[in-house]
Order: C-alpha cells, then structure tokens, then sequence
C-alpha cells in the first residue's frame, strides 16, 4: 500500500481506520494480539460510540463540511503523506521552508519542532495529536498541537506560536498580515450564535479570529475545492451545513458577503460587509455560477499559468480565461479579488494598519484610476500595442502580479496591477479570446441584439490612449480617412452635389480616460468645466482632461440621477461590475433612446443633463461644441442666439425628447478613431466593413459602431470654432434635414 503513489501511508493510515466512516472504530487489529477470551486473528479493541453504532459518526451529515467522518474520498481534505520540503516551498511560493523554520520538521533526537513532519512528510500527526485535549471548556481545539484559532491580529510574517492560528505555521501567504480579513479593526464581525455552533467556534467569536477557517475547512464540503469552506452548490441542511454539489466558489464569499447569509451578526444592507449576492441576483450580471457559464461547469483554476508561482498570485492561464476556447469563459470572485491581500483603503499602496471607511476607490477630484484596496494584489494585464489605429488589437500583454509593498509606486509600469482597467482588461480583451464573445453566450449576459450588437467588443483596443493624439491636435494613425477625398450628397432639388471632405485636419482619436487621459482641458476644449458633473468637474478646470476614470464609474448596479455613487453612501450597494438592471451591468440606461429627455440615462451619471439636453436651459454653460463667440449663422441648423452650447441649441430646435446622444456619437463610447466620439457618415471605414471614406446614407446602423448614425462632418473644426459648413455636405442646403431649422431629422 504504501508503494503506490498518492495514497496515506505512515501514522495517517491508523487515523484513517477510524475516521474513513467505513470500519467500525475498534478494528484496529492490535499488534501481537495475546487476548485469551476471544480469536487473535480478530482481536480489536472494544470501543463504544455514543449513541450507538459501530463507526465514526456523521455529524451534520456525511458530505457536510462540518463531520469528522472523512469518508473514502480525500479530494475534500488536507493533503497527506506528501514531501515538505525546499523544493515544494520553492514551488508553492507561500510555505514555509522546514529547512529554515525550527518550529517544523521531523523529529530526531534533540530535534522537537512543535509541527512534526514523519520522515519528511506531512501526515495527520502533523497536525493533530489525539493526547491533547483542551483546557477551555468554550473551545474545541480538535486535537491541534496548536492554536485553531487567531489570538492577537497579526503584524508581521514570521510565525508566533503562541498567538497564530496553526495554518500559519506551515502557509505564510503574502499580503495576510494587515489585510482585512486578518485585521481586528476591519474584520471585527461576529459570528451569529448558530454560525458559531455550527463551525465550532466559541461563541462571540469575530472574523478575524477565525482567520483561515472563516473561508476554509481542512475537512471541507464534498464537491468543494481548495478546502474551501461551504464552496459548493449543493443545497442546505436544516443547521445551514452545505450537503455535497458541485464547485461554486462564489457560495464560500456569499456565507458572508450577502445579506441572507446567515453568518453574521451585522449582516445585511448598510453594512461594512458589502452585499454582493444581491448585486449578482440582478437581472444582467456577470456569469458567476455554473450554470451561468457557457461551460455548465466551474474551470476556474488559479495557478495554471505557465508563470512561476502562478498559484501564490492567483495566476490563470488565459486559455481557461477563454483564448481559443471561449466555453472556458467563466467568473469567480478570485479572479477579480485576492481574499489573503484586500485592505479596507482607498488605493492598493495604503497602509493596511491604518484603515479608511471603504476600501473602494477615491472618487473625488482628481479622479484616476489607481486600483482600490479591494484590488490589492489582484492580478491583470497591460496591453502593448504597435500601432494606434482604431481597430489594430494590442500585440502583445505584460501580466501584471505581486504583492505591493505600502506606499508603493502607483505608476503603471510597475510590475504589479496597479490600475483596475488592468484586472478587467484580462478577460476583455484579446489577451482572453481570440475573436469576441457572443453576446447572450453565458447566463446573465446582455441578450444577442440588444442595442443592434451580436458580439462584445475588444476594449483593450478601444481604450487605447495615444501619446500623440492627445489634446486639439491634428493627429494621423487615428483611423479616420487621411487627407482630402470626395463626397457626394444630395442637393436640394432632387440632384447631387460634390464636395471635397477632409477627416484629418483638427482630428485625432478619441476615448473616454479610462487607460489614460485625454490631454483636452477645459480651456483647449473652449468649454465650461462645470458642464461636467462632480467629481469629473473642478472650479479652476485644472482636472478636466488631466484625469483619468474607472471601468466602475459606468459599470454597476443602477444609481441615482446624476451620479455613479451606489446608492446608501460608503456602506450600501458596492462599487464593481458585479450586476445590474441595466443593459452591459450599466449604471443607467444607454441604448437608442439616450439622451431624450431622461436625466437618468448613462450619459448623465458624469455629464451634466442641463448642459447637454435639457432644451429649457435658460443659461447652458460653454461648450466646446459651438461657434466662435460673436460668429452669427446667416442661414444653417444652428440657432445664432445660443452660439455658446450646441449640444442645448439642437435640443430646442429638436425637442428634447427627440434628441438621440448616438446620432451623433459612437453606439460604443469608449474609444474611437474620431475626436469627441463623434461618427462622421462621410468617412466610414474597417470599422463597418468598408473601405475608410466610404459615404453612407442616414440614419446608419451598422454593429457596433453605429446605431441611427446621423451626423456627416466635411471638416473637423477645432473646439468653440464650428459652424454649419463643418457639417453636412457644406454651406449650402445640401444635407435633407440638417439642412435649415435641424428640426425635423428621419
């Protein structure tokens, strides 16, 4: 038996004679038997259970987290009879080396550690000693040699017998100490009565006391992996116990990140323990369970990477990410958040001893879009690009992992993530497929067709953010057509009429400041800054164009007018893309409707509504989008007596329940190859299927770029300098409805 490879072997097998639940606890066939009242040959020792029977009771069932009764399949617990040594501490990247650790390795005379390995391997009496009992009636120690629980908040790595839990003596994993799951100032919940019961815990006890075991069990739910505790999605006994199922990680974070699960005392809304089961029940979320997987299966797997040590930073490799498989698309908890590293701070490189009210991102001005403490040793990729074309894809991914250091350089050439578009970028982008998802491929997703798109979109691509595009700049390699080309439109009275266009000059990419910002402050846009909303918008206008924004300012559960704040403040709804009732886990509507009249579509979270739609408006502040200040119209679309906001003078002409955002601005705001986002239906190029210059007749939709495409643009004109000959076929009436009042568009 023990010759065959990953089998107990040593002392653990003795264990296991009782608590496999099979034979009965007494058939332990004593060596050299010498019993006269009965047959050697079956000499056992007598043991009585209490309660009756003749093997190791269940306990709260047999597939249950919470039994001693093991069974014959290991694959829910600790490893055993396995070789600790430096080679496999070199590996893991997070264990403790019995080479340099005094408290671990295997007796010899002289030698005591207080963690005894057996001939180099770890066995059960590593662990246990079954002549230990405790001395405190409130607590069950399990037999351990150490402490089950965490007595003192730990501070630093090396390992205190007399306070640690006993996992720490063999796990030292990077990050822990001063993280808030370890932290007594953060994790200061407490355990339910019941919950405690159940987990046998004293009575009172808070988070971070039970430390490992508050997510792990070394004698987990069946079906679960990575011992990790109730992770699995089998259904619940009447005491709260998961009873078998399938892997579903997400279950182990919702005992406590829920609001009905039961465990702790403060659980529940507006609390410091985000609801994120609530979020994830929405309407479109993203794909966390199973079934929601396209899948039907978890393949979640950290530490499948080729990368060394891609277990210790939580490392996949991106073929289960879905590159070249897209079945393998999946999400769960860890591949967002790395539970041994989050702190309760705003930004990643804060120090952990030292916790703020959220550990969500600072959203004020500036803004940027430092990774929150949330993201705290997470891992993501930074895309590298050769071209900036609109529509050439990164070459090529630097993975971005590690544990940073407190107060560490936030600059995003660093070697750990430091931004959050670097953790969502891993899956989408083409580091993770190789042409994009469907849209409706996985559960919870948006629905195929929604908003005329069949497929995601590649935002690495999107989102770039080149150096030399930035600011009013006539910039080439944007993507838009290059040089002078000709146009022909129809004229007024039935005819065409040619027209010389040019998509170059004043023109640039353009992008929401996701990666990077934008170079085009308030004064070089000719704009007022408060035509932003809070914190997007400053007094002095010195952060307009030099800040950046989070993936999570649009992507959430659904906020209030006016705001991408979650709703109930620090402690309510959490920030993250976890689900939402809108649309692509939006914060407010965005579809063809957009921008006619609704103050609480997506546009207007960050734009202020008044400035741009709100057709009654006695005094909109400055735009960009408008005539130089004394220039007067002699005959166009545009009104001359409000020649300060244009976005307000066509919505008085129109109506601003007619007015469309995507008549004017691509259907995918977050990059595109013209400045503004602005869609120029002179000049439609790869991006359609066409070759660049292609002229198309309105309304134009085309996935994913169009939707109800309106606006025509002859020459880009430079902020606070356009006029009616900029649009459209030219000075003439040459453009149907753009042509005279702009009130009556297809």
């Amino acid at each position: 038996m023990d010759s065959l490879p990953d089998q107990p072997n040593g002392s653990s097998k003795l264990c296991l004679s009782c608590h496999d639940g099979v034979l009965a606890i007494g058939a332990v066939n004593v060596l050299n038997a010498t019993l006269t009242d009965q047959d050697p040959a079956t000499a056992d020792i007598g043991m009585t259970i209490q309660g009756g029977g003749n093997t190791m009771p269940p306990g709260a069932g047999v597939t249950s987290g919470y039994t001693r009764n093991l069974g014959t399949d290991l694959t829910n617990d600790h490893p055993i009879s396995f070789t600790f040594d430096t080679s496999l501490a070199q590996a893991d990247g997070e264990l403790r080396d019995p080479q340099n650790e005094p408290h671990l390795g295997t007796r010899s005379a002289g030698v005591q550690p207080v963690v005894p390995l057996e001939q180099g391997q770890a066995q059960c009496i590593s662990c246990h000693d079954p002549h230990i009992r405790s001395t405190n009636t409130n607590e069950n120690i399990k037999f351990l040699r150490l402490n089950r629980l965490q007595k003192v908040s730990p501070v630093v790595t090396a390992f205190d017998a007399s306070n640690d839990i006993i996992c720490l003596a063999c796990h030292d994993k990077a990050g822990w100490v001063g993280s808030a799951h370890a932290d007594d100032q953060v994790a200061n919940e407490q355990y339910t009565d019941n919950a405690a019961t159940l987990r046998e815990f004293p009575l009172g006890t808070q988070v971070w006391e039970s430390a490992c075991l508050a997510c792990h069990d070394t004698h987990a739910v069946q079906g679960s992996r990575r011992l990790l505790r109730e992770g699995t999605d089998g259904p619940n006994a009447a005491n709260g116990a998961k009873q078998g199922g399938s892997p579903a990680v997400e279950e182990t974070c919702y005992a406590c990140h829920s609001s009905d699960g039961g465990t702790l005392v403060t659980q529940g809304f507006n609390t410091e323990v985000p609801d994120i089961k609530s979020d994830f029940s929405l309407a479109t979320h993203m794909p966390i369970t199973s079934l929601d997987q396209a899948g039907g299966t978890e393949v979640h797997d950290i530490g499948s990477s080729s990368l060394p040590e891609s277990g210790k930073d939580f490392l996949e490799s991106n073929l289960k990410l879905g590159k070249g498989n897209l079945l393998n698309r999946h999400v769960e908890c860890t591949d967002c958040h790395n539970p041994h590293r989050v702190i309760k701070n705003r930004r990643f490189n804060d120090d952990p001893f030292t916790p703020a009210v959220a550990g969500t991102h600072d959203h004020t001005a500036p803004h940027s879009n430092i990774a929150s403490g949330v993201l705290r040793g997470a891992w993501g990729v930074e895309p590298i690009y050769l071209a900036t074309e609109f529509g050439s894809e990164p070459f090529d991914f630097q993975v971005k992992r590690g544990n940073p250091p407190v107060y560490a350089p936030t600059d995003v050439n660093q070697s750990y993530v430091t931004r959050e578009y670097q953790v969502c970028l891993k899956c989408h982008s083409n580091y993770a497929f190789d042409t994009p998802p469907m849209l409706g491929s996985s559960g919870g997703n948006t629905l195929y067709g929604a908003n005329g798109l069949t497929r995601y979109t590649n935002q690495a691509m999107e989102f770039q953010a080149p150096l030399l595009h930035k600011g009013e700049v006539t910039a080439t390699g944007s993507g838009s057509a290059v040089g002078n080309y000709t146009c022909t439109f129809p004229n007024n009275i039935g005819g065409t009429k040619t027209e010389t266009c040019n998509a170059e000059p004043n023109n640039h990419r353009g992008w929401h400041p996701v990666m990077d910002n934008t170079g085009r402050t308030a004064a070089i846009r000719n704009m007022s800054a408060s035509n932003f909303l809070d914190p997007f918008n400053d007094t002095s206008g010195a952060n307009v164009g030099n800040q950046t924004m989070y993936c999570s300012d649009c992507h959430g559960s659904g906020t209030a007018a006016g705001t991408v704040v979650p709703a109930g403040g620090e402690n309510g709804n959490p920030w993250g893309p976890h689900g939402s009732n809108n649309n692509f886990l939006l914060k407010g509507p965005w579809d063809t409707n957009t921008g006619d009249g609704n103050p609480d579509h997506l546009c207007f979270k960050c734009h202020d509504y008044d400035n741009y739609a709100w057709r009654n408006n006695p005094s909109p502040g400055l735009s960009g989008f408008r005539t130089a200040i004394g220039y007067t119209e002699p005959n166009g679309c545009l009104i001359s007596h409000k020649p300060v906001n244009l976005h307000i003078g066509h919505a008085q002409k129109i109506g601003s329940s007619r007015f469309r955002c995507v008549w004017c601005h691509t259907a995918v705001p977050h990059g595109w190859k013209n400045k503004a986002l602005l869609v120029n239906l002179n000049d439609v190029g790869p991006e359609a299927g066409q070759v660049a210059g292609t002229q198309v007749s309105s309304p134009y939709t085309r996935e994913p770029y169009y939707l109800n495409s309106m606006l025509r643009i002859v020459n880009f004109a430079q902020s606070g300098n356009w006029k009616a000959s900029d649009c459209g076929g030219g000075g003439g009436p040459t453009q149907g409805w753009m042509a005279g009042n702009c009130s009556n568009p297809p």
